[in-house]
């Protein structure tokens, strides 16, 4: 990043900076259905960057506990904790349309409410769209991985990232990740662990069980079959 201590810098001496992305953008074809979601749901489920700062109570309708997904594939997931905890509200955030249809599909058919969906880039949404201090919970599992160690600044879980996610916690808010990649678990751990506002949830100061609230996808159980592990972490906001 040349003398730039960070993107922000840069940009306010009119410097650009090319930053590492966790993602990279596949866009897979809508099927009919997806597409037919995203037309008539997206008015009531979508929200963009270009709205800015979010008044969450006024998105919702009401004040309750809100949790934030991170990467939720295709949403199914999502969609079965939205059902489930009617008296919480959920955000969840996803760069693949393909996910996005699929998700507002899911949404439709469970007849939910309390759901509302970013196709954003997350670290967008946090820095543009969430208010400090307004969620409960944030919630990212199994994100890539990129398992080739010359590919781990890619990962999502850094330093810098958790210290955004804490910036927007609610004081007691709690970040809940979930990877079966052990290194990637074991990363995760470091960096949660050097965060100097967060303290571990586990008794064994690890990881901890699968909470009952986060739904086995079917990926997990074809993994679990195989004799794949699945660690969670789970650290409160101080």
């Amino acid at each position: 990043m040349s003398h730039f201590k960070s993107a922000e810098e840069a940009a306010a001496a009119g410097k650009y900076v090319r930053t590492v992305r966790s993602f990279v953008k596949r866009e897979g074809r809508l099927t009919k259905g997806q597409a037919a979601a995203i037309e008539r749901l997206w008015p009531s489920i979508g929200l963009t960057v270009e709205s800015g700062k979010l008044e969450l109570p006024h998105v919702f309708g009401r004040q309750a506990p809100i949790t934030l997904e991170i990467g939720f594939g295709m949403g199914h997931s999502l969609v079965e904790m939205a059902a489930n905890a009617p008296e919480r509200d959920f955000i969840g955030i996803e760069v693949h349309e393909p996910g996005v249809g699929a998700c507002l599909m899911a949404a439709g058919e469970a007849e939910v409410n309390n759901l509302r969906v970013f196709h954003e880039d997350a670290v967008e949404v946090l820095k543009q769209c969430i208010p400090d201090a307004s969620l409960n919970c944030v919630q990212i599992f199994f994100p890539d991985p990129w398992h080739k160690k010359r590919h781990h600044k890619r990962r999502i879980v850094q330093p810098e990232f958790v210290q955004l996610l804490t910036q927007k916690l609610e004081a007691g808010g709690t970040i809940h990740l979930a990877t079966d990649w052990e290194n990637y678990a074991e990363h995760m751990l470091e960096v949660l662990n050097g965060a100097p506002n967060l303290d571990n949830l586990s008794s064994s100061d690890d990881y901890v069980p699968r909470p009952e609230s986060r739904p086995k996808t079917k990926f997990e159980r074809r993994g679990e079959g195989k004799g794949h592990g699945v660690w969670d972490l789970q650290f409160k906001v101080k």
